[in-house]
């Protein structure tokens, strides 16, 4: 019995994500704002553990 050829692909094609090609309509928020919304969430949910 033969064996097939392995069928290769190019990676641009082999499920590889290009950045580019991604929708620009999501909301986009720096690094530094998420620190910041996880700070005052962590003093939010401490602020109301402590007073409840």
């Amino acid at each position: 019995m033969a064996r097939k050829p392995r069928l290769t692909m190019p990676q641009s094609t082999a499920g590889l994500v290009r950045y580019f090609e991604e929708s620009e309509e999501a909301l986009k928020l720096k690094p530094e704002h998420i620190v910041v919304i996880s700070v005052l969430m962590i003093g939010l949910v401490l602020l109301l553990r402590f007073l409840a």
